[in-house]
């Protein structure tokens, strides 16, 4: 069977869904899609940034993560309306049972976004481009915002295609169009490539993704690693990733724009079973790896909470760092065995984080897992001389004490006198 990916966006989500609630709910006749306006974090504290801003505002230089402070320097008459996550929740959640009319294969990837394996389904509403018309203008008439729809063969390039013009778009980006739609756009363009991996595919003359797909693959993984190879199989189109269907959904993290956390799950393990991750935005910009491993200790223990409530382990663990330009990398390792021990979990995000991080400042961290099972068993391992059962044990209890006292009933020593104050969502 052919394969039909969509990849759907909602149009500066948070500032979009402002806008449809104050005009239908609060009587209020300014649209804030058509003036210069931001959706804005707290002014007192690290979220004191633009999470969302309108076209006009984006006229005038105005970008997703600046400060408030930056943003009113550049227009001093920009309007800021403070964030309702409860609010983007509820139409997150609308505009992804929409998409569940359409198939039943959706992954929300973000608060704002989603793939769709429409294979099986495409036939029920016309060609292709087609049921993405009919799904962008049923949104649009039903809740009142707009969004952009990506077609392709595969999520790298539906996603690709839903990026191109803006709003209210469909666009199609099928593999006999990458020479023609894809190659000639800048390498910045191309996912999973940011401003470090830019700046050093410009330095070797690489301007173009199709400069980029012209490249002998083993030179660029002699140069760049395993990303030289993964970005080298997108810039010719290649995703075998399926979409992972998932009836939950997105949990927004507060403080972080809509699109923090947008993307593909490169890398990962294939397959049906949901990920458990966790991430956290800190007040300031972390510059020492001792504050870096306090935050992933956090997000390990959530993590591990949540895998021992459903009774699931995991095998693989990968460690984001978003860097305070925004930049963005992550690394995986599989582990030697299933695990949803506390402290496994932690050491391993420390290994990838120490491998990962170039020593610049950090603002947010991610601990996120795949390749869970229902496993019971513990692989051996010669010279170990842990105490497996007085591990387990030990992590059991504090989730019993937890769950009937509330979250902050046990702490680590560690967290007592620690400044940063991680807000964290599961």
């Amino acid at each position: 069977m052919k394969r039909i990916i969509f990849h759907i966006d909602v149009n500066a989500a948070y500032l979009s869904w402002e806008a449809v609630y104050r005009l239908a709910h609060r009587g209020e006749k300014v649209d804030l899609r058509t003036i210069a306006s931001a959706v804005g974090g707290d002014v007192s504290a690290r979220r004191g940034i633009i999470l969302a801003k309108s076209i006009p505002a984006k006229r005038y230089g105005i970008k997703t993560g600046e400060t408030l402070l930056e943003a009113r320097r550049k227009c001093p008459d920009l309007v800021i309306v403070p964030p309702d996550y409860g609010l983007y929740e509820k139409c997150s959640a609308a505009f992804m049972d929409i998409l569940r009319d359409y198939s039943d294969a959706v992954e929300p990837y973000s608060i704002d976004e989603a793939y769709i394996d429409m294979s099986a389904s495409c036939h029920l509403f016309g060609t292709p481009e087609e049921a993405a018309a009919q799904i962008r203008d049923r949104i649009r008439e039903e809740l009142g915002f707009t969004v952009n729809v990506g077609v392709s063969a595969n999520k790298l390039l539906a996603k690709m295609a839903s990026d191109f013009r803006k709003p209210d778009q469909v666009h199609t980006l099928y593999p006999e169009e990458i020479p023609e739609k894809m190659w000639p756009l800048p390498v910045s363009e191309l996912f999973f490539v940011g401003r470090a991996t830019e700046g050093k595919l410009l330095s070797m003359g690489i301007r173009t993704i199709g400069e980029l797909a012209a490249c002998d693959p083993a030179w660029l993984k002699r140069v760049l690693k395993k990303h030289g190879e993964v970005i080298w199989g997108f810039a010719n189109g290649i995703d075998p990733s399926p979409v992972a269907a998932s009836g939950g959904s997105y949990t927004i993290k507060p403080g972080a724009p809509a699109d923090a956390g947008a993307g593909l799950s490169v890398g990962a393990p294939s397959g049906g079973n949901k990920g458990y991750g966790n991430s956290a935005t800190t007040p300031y910009d972390v510059m020492d790896a001792q504050t870096a491993k306090q935050t992933l200790l956090a997000l390990s223990e959530t993590v591990a909470g949540r895998l021992r409530a459903d009774g699931v382990q995991i095998g693989v663990v990968s460690v984001g760092i978003r860097y305070a330009d925004f930049s963005y990398a992550s690394h995986q390792r599989t582990l030697c065995g299933p695990t949803d021990r506390t402290m496994e979990i932690y050491e391993a995000a420390c290994g990838l984080f120490l491998e990962l991080w170039n020593g610049r400042p950090v603002r947010h961290l991610g601990v996120h897992t795949g390749r869970v099972s229902r496993e019971n068993y513990r692989q051996l391992r010669m010279f170990d001389d842990v105490n497996d059962e007085k591990l387990s044990r030990m992590d059991r209890a504090v989730d019993e004490i937890r769950g009937r006292f509330g979250a902050g009933a046990v702490r680590r020593a560690v967290f007592l006198d620690q400044q940063i104050d991680i807000k964290t969502e599961p």
